[in-house]
Parts: structure tokens; sequence; C-alpha cells
């Protein structure tokens, strides 16, 4: 593929769609719709991002026995998915602090341990340029609502006994549901 433009079609609160311009290896031109969390893409270049946009995280209890997944409405599907608390980063933050915040803002929890960070990976390859990166650690403390109103959030620990038992009958997020799968079959 050959890249030959991109158009600005529609910018939100949030995200901004594009329509990017290819030509293919038979000289067909493809037009490609994505979503953006960049108001302002013009190049080729600028579709790759530097810095990660949100921060995943994935914790267990202080034992490391329980893998905390948050039962939470996403408006998008009109149903309740089990994901891993996420965010956006804010400007000036670091992913650590961005987890700390978003892990206590979506469930009252601390992080006070991070062991490990997954590097920058896609959150929808198929349809936005979006890049997050995984805060792996530890968290502490009691559950309470979620500190936005906008934001149903269920936050809970799972064995892996009982993750295993949620993915056969529950929605997931991809990567949730990939990370849960494997860390419930070590």
């Amino acid at each position: 593929m050959e890249f030959k433009g991109i158009q600005k079609r529609e910018e939100g609160k949030f995200i901004t769609r594009y329509d990017i311009t290819y030509e293919t290896v038979d000289k067909q031109e493809k037009v490609y719709e994505i979503i953006s969390r960049n108001k302002q893409l013009e190049s080729f270049e600028e579709l790759h991002g530097k810095m990660a946009d949100a921060v995943v995280i994935i914790v267990t209890d202080e034992a490391g026995e329980r893998i905390l997944v948050n039962k939470e409405f996403r408006l998008a599907v009109g149903d309740w998915v089990y994901n891993f608390p996420a965010g956006l980063i804010d400007p000036g933050e670091e992913p650590q602090q961005s987890a700390a915040r978003e892990l206590w803002e979506e469930t009252g929890l601390e992080l006070y341990e991070i062991d490990d960070f997954i590097g920058t990976s896609y959150s929808a390859v198929g349809f936005s340029n979006e890049t997050n990166v995984c805060v792996v650690g530890k968290a502490r403390g009691e559950f309470r609502p979620s500190t936005s109103t906008v934001e149903e959030i269920e936050p809970g620990w799972f064995t892996k006994a009982e993750i295993r038992e949620l993915l056969k009958t529950q929605r997931f997020a991809a990567r949730t549901q990939a990370y849960c799968y494997v860390w419930s079959r070590e």
C-alpha cells in the first residue's frame, strides 16, 4: 500500500474521524475510515503517534492470587463488559502516574507496586490509531464507586477459576479476554 493522503471528516470532543487514501498494489484507490485521539493528523508519520494515548492497568492483589477486572457498562455496545481499568494519559503525565490516577478514580484502589510495562500497542487496530501502554503491578485497598458519574463500574477481584468461568459466559474487551485467558491457565 502506498499512502496518498489524509482528510479530516469530523471532529468530536474526544475523537476525530479521518479518511485515509492509499493506492493498492494493483493501482486501485482505497479510502479507509479511521478515528484518532489526534485532532490534527496531517501526515503519514503522525498516524503512528510518538506517545501512548492511554494506559491499561493490569494488577493482582497483594498475594498475587486474584486479578482485578472491572465490569463496566460500555455505551458503544449498550452492555456490560469485563475490562481492565484504563484511561487516557493526561498532558504532562507519565504512564505510571496515569495508571495510579485511573485506578483510584475507577476503583478506589491504590497502585502500590509496578512490576512491568507492556510496550505500546494499538487499542483497536481495525479502525483507530489509538495506542496504549499496559502497566502491570499490584493494588490494595477497599473498593469504592467511580469518581465519574458517566462511568458505571463494578470492580472485582477474581481467582483463576472464577476468570475461567467468566470467560465462558461473559463479554470481555479483547485485550482483557486474552490476558485473563493466559493468566488463568498459569
